[in-house]
This record gives C-alpha cells, sequence and structure tokens, in this order.
C-alpha cells in the first residue's frame, strides 16, 4: 500500500466522540433498523438473542486479529452484533476502502441516472468529449458507461497500471468483448461531475454520504481516488444497500438499478455485477486473469451474498437471506493482494459457525 495512504490516516481527521450503543425493545416483528444519521447511538443484538453459538465468538476474535484486522463489524437487520478493533484501530478511526469504494461509484452512477442527468446505455465521450483514450474515435465511442461499471470497457489492463491518462488507455479489444478489472472505471466520476455540473466530492457528499449519516472524504493515492471513513460509516452504506437503495422510507437508490448492479451484468464473468463482486455463480474471473474458473468464488459463504472487496482485504458483504452485513478493515491477510484472498474462505468458516 503506497506511503501516501498512510499519510492520509495520520492526517484524516477522526472523531472524538465514544460510541454508544443501545439494546432494542422487544418487538414480536422486528423490522430493520437505522441508526440516527448524527450521533453514535447504534442498536444492538445480542448473540444469544439470535440463539448464534458462543463458543464460536472467540475463535472468529482470534482469527480476525492473527490476520492484522483493524475493524469489524457484523450487522443482523440492521442491529449491531458484533464489533471489534484490533491492532491499534478504533471506532473514531479512518481506514481507506481501496477497492471496495468502487461499489460507492457504481452507486453515485444510479443515483445520477434516476435523476435524469445521464444514461449508463450512452458512450462515455458524450460526457466527457472524445480523446479521453489513445484509442481510435470509432473505437473509443464503443465505450458506454455501462461497460465501465461492468468492467467490459475492452482497455488494456496490465500494461499501464491504474494510470488513467489518455496514452495510458490503449485498446486491447472492441467494448464488451472482454471482462478485465480495470482502473478506468474512475471515468464515471468526471462523467458524474459534467453531467451534474457539480465536482465528483460535492455531489457524493449530497446525494449519498450526508443522506445516510456516514463520515469520511475521498483522497488521492497516486492514480486512484480512495475513500476513507470509520468501520460504522462502511456498515452504514452495507447497511442501505441491503435495503435494496433505501434508507428508511428515503429512496437513496432506486431498485431497478440496485437489482441491476447486484447481479450478472454480463456473460464472462457471471460473477460481477455493476462493481460489484456476486457469489453463488457457476464461474468466475479473477483480476488480471482471463481464465475462468468454475465454482463459487466463497463456497463457505452463502450463495446470495454480494460484496465489495479492496485491496488488502477490505471487505463489505451482504447477505439477504441471513439479513446480515459484515465489515472487515484493516491490513492485508497474508501477502499484498487485490480484491480476493483465500482469507475470504477461512473467514466465511469461522463466521458461518456462529450460526450453523
Amino acid at each position: 500500500m503506497p506511503k501516501t495512504i498512510y499519510s492520509f490516516l495520520i492526517l484524516f481527521l477522526c472523531f472524538s466522540c465514544n460510541s454508544e450503543t443501545v439494546e432494542p425493545a422487544a418487538t414480536t416483528t422486528e423490522t430493520i433498523y437505522f441508526p440516527p444519521l448524527t450521533g453514535t447511538i447504534w442498536e444492538t443484538k445480542s448473540i444469544a438473542s439470535l440463539g448464534w453459538k458462543q463458543a464460536a465468538v472467540q475463535p472468529l476474535l482470534d482469527y480476525l486479529e492473527l490476520k492484522q484486522s483493524k475493524g469489524f463489524i457484523i450487522l443482523v437487520n440492521g442491529r449491531i452484533v458484533m464489533e471489534n478493533y484490533f491492532n491499534g484501530h478504533a471506532a473514531s478511526t479512518n481506514w481507506y476502502w481501496a477497492s471496495a469504494g468502487k461499489t460507492l461509484t457504481s452507486t453515485l452512477t444510479g443515483i445520477a441516472q434516476q435523476e435524469g442527468i445521464l444514461n449508463i446505455n450512452n458512450k462515455v465521450s458524450q460526457y466527457i468529449g472524445t480523446g479521453w483514450t489513445s484509442e481510435t474515435l470509432a473505437q473509443e465511442n464503443l465505450i458506454t458507461c455501462k461497460n465501465l461499471l461492468t468492467m467490459t470497457s475492452g482497455i488494456e489492463d496490465i500494461a499501464n497500471g491504474d494510470d488513467v491518462s489518455p496514452s495510458s488507455l490503449q485498446y486491447k479489444a472492441d467494448a464488451a468483448a472482454r471482462w478485465a478489472y480495470h482502473n478506468v472505471y474512475v471515468k464515471l466520476q468526471d462523467v458524474i461531475a459534467q453531467a451534474s455540473g457539480q465536482t465528483w466530492n460535492t455531489y457524493f457528499n449530497t446525494k449519498l454520504r450526508d443522506k445516510i449519516g456516514m463520515d469520511g472524504a475521498w483522497f488521492q493515492s497516486g492514480n486512484n481516488s480512495v475513500y476513507g471513513s470509520t468501520t460504522r460509516s462502511m456498515a452504514r452504506f452495507g447497511l442501505l444497500m441491503y435495503n435494496k437503495g433505501k434508507w428508511e422510507n428515503n429512496i437513496i437508490l432506486n431498485e431497478t438499478y440496485f437489482n441491476e448492479a447486484t447481479t450478472t451484468s454480463q456473460n464472462i464473468n457471471l460473477s460481477y455485477g455493476y462493481l460489484w463482486w456476486l457469489n453463488g455463480k457457476a464461474s468466475y474471473h479473477l483480476p488480471q486473469s482471463q481464465l475462468t474458473i468454475p465454482g463459487s468464488i466463497i463456497p463457505t459463504a452463502p450463495n446470495d451474498m454480494f460484496m465489495a472487496l479492496g485491496k488488502n482485504d477490505q471487505k463489505i458483504y451482504v447477505i439477504p437471506s441471513k439479513k446480515m452485513v459484515v465489515i472487515r478493515m484493516g491490513d492485508a491477510a497474508d501477502n499484498v493482494n487485490l480484491a480476493l484472498s483465500d482469507f475470504d474462505l477461512t473467514l466465511w468458516a469461522k463466521i458461518s459457525a456462529l450460526y450453523q
């Protein structure tokens, strides 16, 4: 991880107030809970009240600490069941999302579309002008906003790393013909800024962050636009997505786009939506690989799970069938990795032991 990220973490604003939790009153039919937009109160639910296995808690915590974790949260129906911090981290400490933040860009793209200021089926150059790649005009004009959302731009994905300057965005294949994990998705932030007439940060803060009570901010790390926040703010976003884009009765993201974003988006990598990873599919691709791997990405986890996955094991797992959102922040569990690692397999075996 570049030193710029660690410098950011030192300088980034931390919140000094202590987090508070409160047990909800007993109800016959438990509704989904949303924490207040301000303050630190967040309802909790005990392991015992869920009928989960208390004996499975400590092995999970030991594994998380061993694997360089910093923040960990499990929500069930919006209520905190587990919230733990390790290795000098705290509830008020900010950490980077890495590529888990791609899902924030996906969500803002959907919000912009529902406001009528863009259409994901339109070509990217309609919003940011031509010449944003080094491709021919005909090749460039094949690339739509949806291609950026689905990693099917056809742009060369390895030679130039994360650089998204025009000279580095080179032709590899026609748009929609190839799936390849690439930083070019960040051009959607430019699309949204142009379409809205606002800066990306302003649009993001007013349309998403402030509406669900998140903290945090975007910062630049090399060629990457990276989000940083507390673990609870990551959990707030996970909760929004668990509730299909609604925060209480407020529609932040419409359900039509949400459904598109969290289901297979193309026929090459079945385990990829709109910048979301999808579990339980027949096959998947890994970043920087064209190999089709049979089976589910994380066979130890529920098949209906969809995921925001970032470098060094930043994780948002959303599991509708279990009414769960699971967050993990920290350093790489083992060696530096991209989105997926063996850590996911073992972590989910230990999480599943709680309720199986």
